[in-house]
């Protein structure tokens, strides 16, 4: 991502759409005049004042009796979420092409891949699967899962009712394209498989649980691109590492894992009341889903030991804006690429080393997820 200046960039269908992050607030005075504004350097009386806010929310704890339902009833709390929203709570990520132009129609770079030393050839990765999940695919010894036939293969993790898959979809016409997604919703991915776009000759929908080590419909280091997006802070924190673990072995080597998620003292986490606290930094929202926020280096280290490389890492900071009710939102994402070596490392040592000490703030992105989310 370029930190300034205005970048257009091609939807795929022949349209250019300017690439954000140049609007920059430089007097107070003139908040209201746009909906956002990118790049918000905080005061230290905020960070202070956000600081103190969890501080707070901390001190009063759930009862164990309540976080181990939670944790136990975690996909029936999706799910009754999904019932009643079905697909009218989201919008559709189109966005995701800006932030993530890897994903553009005709623009999936087929090259995608990164050696350990310098340079990297396509050609040099064979197309059949490298490696295989011992126990934790439901094709170990065959070729067919869905999807084999494609030469470029895209997960999606925690895929709701479709709001990135379709517009993935819509915008890549190439039949070489195949997109997974997962969701431990059963009702989501009723929800994806109703969907007029949906193409089982393009796409396979099924439920998972990240938490488990329950097979996924493909072999081991198969897939091309892993997409995170608003997942992995809807479950257990002390789980997390574990299923990043087993999504790294689902990635061939060269493949990109893309995350953006939660950052610490995000305006959702800072609307918390006491008493919805599980764990620091870790909530139970009203209608039973749960929400964690990360601190940039956490999200980082965790990629690093699940053994893939930081290629970008960014705190995106950005203030939005109701005009009509003048008021101000303060939002705080992190958003990264991260991708698998050719060459495995010789050890945790050299995860470290492929994590950049300096952690940048973003230009500014366009995401617009529901800000009561």
């Amino acid at each position: 991502m370029e930190p300034e200046g205005k970048v257009t960039i091609s939807d795929g269908g022949g349209m250019q759409r300017p690439r954000f992050g140049s609007r920059f607030l430089t007097d107070a005075s003139h908040v209201f005049q746009h909906n956002a504004w990118d790049h918000v350097e905080w005061t230290p009386a905020q960070e202070e004042d956000a600081r103190r806010k969890v501080e707070e929310q901390a001190e009063e704890k759930l009862s164990v009796e309540l976080q181990e339902l939670y944790d136990d009833e975690a996909s029936e709390f999706w799910n009754g979420f999904y019932k009643i929203h079905e697909n009218r709570f989201f919008k559709d990520r189109n966005w995701l092409f800006t932030e993530f132009p890897e994903l553009l129609g005709g623009g999936i770079s087929h090259n995608i891949g990164v050696s350990c030393e310098a340079g990297f050839d396509r050609t040099a990765v064979p197309k059949e699967p490298l490696e295989r999940l011992s126990g934790q695919n439901e094709f170990p010894e065959r070729s067919d899962f869905p999807g084999s036939h494609t030469t470029l293969r895209i997960m999606e993790v925690g895929c709701g009712v479709g709001n990135t898959v379709f517009p993935i979809l819509q915008t890549n016409s190439d039949r070489e394209v195949f997109i997974y997604c997962c969701d431990f919703s059963s009702a989501a991915v009723d929800l994806v498989k109703a969907h007029p776009d949906y193409d089982p000759k393009r796409c396979h929908a099924f439920v998972h649980d990240l938490c488990t080590d329950k097979s996924y419909p493909m072999a081991g280091g198969s897939l091309d691109i892993i997409i995170l997006i608003f997942v992995l802070s809807s479950i257990n924190p002390d789980k997390v590492l574990a299923a990043v673990k087993r999504l790294t072995q689902l990635l061939r080597p060269g493949g990109l894992l893309l995350f953006r998620d939660y950052g610490r003292y995000d305006m959702a986490q800072l609307r918390f009341k006491k008493g919805r606290c599980i764990a620091d930094n870790f909530y139970a929202r009203g209608d039973g889903t749960r929400v964690y926020f990360f601190l940039p280096e956490e999200a980082a280290n965790m990629f690093s030991q699940a053994g893939l490389v930081q290629e970008q890492h960014l705190v995106d900071r950005r203030l939005q804006v109701n005009r009509g009710r003048q008021v101000t939102m303060y939002r705080v994402w992190i958003q990264s690429k991260f991708r698998k070596p050719l060459c495995p490392p010789h050890s945790s040592d050299d995860h470290r080393l492929h994590v950049n000490s300096s952690i940048s703030n973003s230009h500014g992105g366009t995401c617009t997820e529901s800000a009561n989310r």
